[in-house]
């Protein structure tokens, strides 16, 4: 399939999406979240695939959406903003948190906006040291969409999602991770090795076993104790009949590294 607005490449069980309009800092126009949710469905729906890796063209990672998409003027008719919520952001993140399989995000310059709640959408964020991270929704008059309002608190504490929310400053990437927002902050020449290691390892790892995890672990701070044992029961109970539960134990015991086929 062409595409105009992303690359994607699905090969090895890695499935890579990067965000295509250097010149826009891979702002989010309508037909690049259409070409998105193209890609999103082909990793769901393809077997082989056992981990996604999202990226940015360019110096930036994505700026949000793209205001010149949205442009109004005094005396211009009021733009349905929740419309694009519910048509683009809310599928997209919703479509991200869902894929039973790690998502990893290589965050390689700024991420603005809903460019920034994207990044924490993903399972295992990665960003560069020159990266930054800026919830620019309040300069515009806005609430921070795309997950803001739930991944801030729950990520960096509610006083952190205030700050980031009220006042829009730019966060680095080193303070993101010091702040419990990512995963890792590496020097910009070592982003693309330390993903690559990431991606590979999910490639060849027991897929299932890891889309149970982080299922488990999203469900948790809505559950109860005893509902989150019941849950891990219950997986526990789904993935001991798995092949992969069998090759890693039979690996283990003849002492050789083990064959996962995420199955």
């Amino acid at each position: 399939m062409d595409y105009e607005h992303i690359l994607f490449t699905l090969e090895g069980g890695v499935a890579r999406l990067t965000l295509n309009r250097p010149d826009r800092l891979n702002s989010f126009n309508d037909a690049m979240h259409a070409e998105v949710r193209g890609a999103l469905d082909r990793v769901r729906e393809d077997a082989t695939a056992r981990v996604l890796l999202v990226t940015g063209a360019g110096r930036g990672f994505c700026a949000g959406q793209d205001l010149s998409d949205r442009a109004v003027s005094a005396g211009d008719a009021p733009v349905d903003l929740g419309a694009s919520i519910e048509r683009n952001y809310k599928p997209l993140v919703m479509a991200l948190r869902a894929l039973p399989m790690p998502v990893v995000c290589a965050v390689n310059g700024v991420a603005a906006g809903a460019g920034a709640n994207i990044a924490f959408a993903c399972d295992l964020v990665v960003a560069a040291r020159s990266a930054s991270f800026i919830e620019a929704f309040a300069k515009l008059g806005l609430v921070p969409d795309t997950g803001g309002t739930y991944f801030l608190p729950r990520l960096a504490g509610t006083a952190r999602a205030m700050g980031m929310a009220l006042l829009g400053d730019r966060i680095s990437a080193e303070q993101a991770a010091a702040w419990g927002l990512i995963w890792q902050c590496v020097d910009d020449a070592e982003l693309a090795a330390t993903v690559e290691r990431i991606v590979m390892q999910f490639a060849q790892a027991p897929t299932r076993g890891l889309a149970r995890t982080k299922q488990a672990l999203y469900a948790s701070p809505a559950n109860t104790l005893e509902a989150q044992l019941d849950l891990e029961r219950d997986f526990m109970r789904e993935l001991g009949l798995s092949d992969d539960y069998r090759e890693g134990v039979a690996a283990f015991m003849a002492k050789r590294p083990p064959r996962f086929t995420g199955r």
